[in-house]
């Protein structure tokens, strides 16, 4: 399997990840979704009616992307991915927790650009093609998107533990921590100065650690576990996809050196 077809199929599955469990915390009504419908000026009885149609749309989303992926989803879940992670800010929630959640509208972002984005509207409702080859440049773009991506979720996540967020202290506590802040604050250091040395200079080694270290963290949740580790499927498939398109030109593609290219010579006709 050549490294795009890779690409299609991890990015395909982390957005699937991402909003079907999502869209669980809309079915089973998590409690502080109240929070996002209320910018809307929207009641709390009100929203607990909304929250499984919601949720039941991303669940539909996301199998759809799984099984029978479009670029007019994937469009419409980059737009609805930043739409609400935008909505925490506008609820009261740090600005943080926006960039943490790079990886829900990131990840369709790169599946877009890989496949060559949308240059017509008729293409928003053809199925993307796996196996279809992709140039060195397109392949570069993804490169840097997911490259972006990751440096914005990890900058994100070590910023709220920095700032000793009550979820995260929550957390540390209930693995036994006996001083949650401090535990907080080594890992938000630790975050942020991963997300820097991606962005800088990522290193492919580097990033596997990155991967285990989120697909291992991401279960220490106290509630719904599996749910949240299933939602934040966007941050693991944004770094695995980097790791994956670091290693360089799509394999049928080669670039000509200078040395092979040789001018030809006039000949003279009589």
């Amino acid at each position: 399997m050549r490294t795009e077809q890779k690409l299609h199929y991890i990015l395909r599955i982390a957005i699937a990840m991402c909003f079907i469990g999502h869209g669980v915390f809309g079915v089973i009504t998590k409690e502080i979704w109240c929070n996002y419908f209320a910018v809307f000026g929207i009641g709390k009885i009100t929203a607990y009616s909304l929250m499984p149609w919601v949720g039941a749309f991303d669940i539909l989303m996301g199998v759809i992307m799984l099984v029978y992926p479009v670029r007019a989803i994937a469009l419409w879940l980059v737009v609805w991915g930043t739409f609400t992670a935008f909505l925490r800010p506008m609820s009261g929630e740090p600005l943080a927790e926006v960039i943490e959640r790079a990886g829900n509208f990131g990840t369709p972002l790169a599946l877009l650009i890989l496949s060559g984005g949308v240059k017509n509207w008729k293409q928003l409702f053809v199925p993307i093609d796996p196996s279809a080859q992709v140039n060195p440049k397109t392949m570069e773009t993804v490169s840097h998107c997911l490259k972006v991506v990751v440096f914005l979720l990890l900058m994100g996540h070590g910023w709220l533990n920095v700032i000793e967020k009550k979820g995260l202290l929550n957390q540390y506590a209930s693995l036994g921590f006996s001083h949650p802040g401090k535990i907080a604050v080594m890992v938000g250091v630790f975050e942020i100065t991963a997300a820097l040395i991606v962005l800088i200079k990522p290193v492919r080694n580097i990033l596997l650690v990155l991967f285990i270290w989120k697909i291992s963290t991401e279960l220490f949740y106290p509630h719904y576990e599996v749910f949240e580790w299933i939602e934040r499927g966007g941050s693991y498939g944004a770094i695995l996809a980097l790791w994956f398109a670091l290693k360089g030109i799509p394999s049928g593609f080669s670039i000509p050196s200078p040395q092979k290219i040789t001018k030809q010579e006039p000949t003279n006709q009589l």
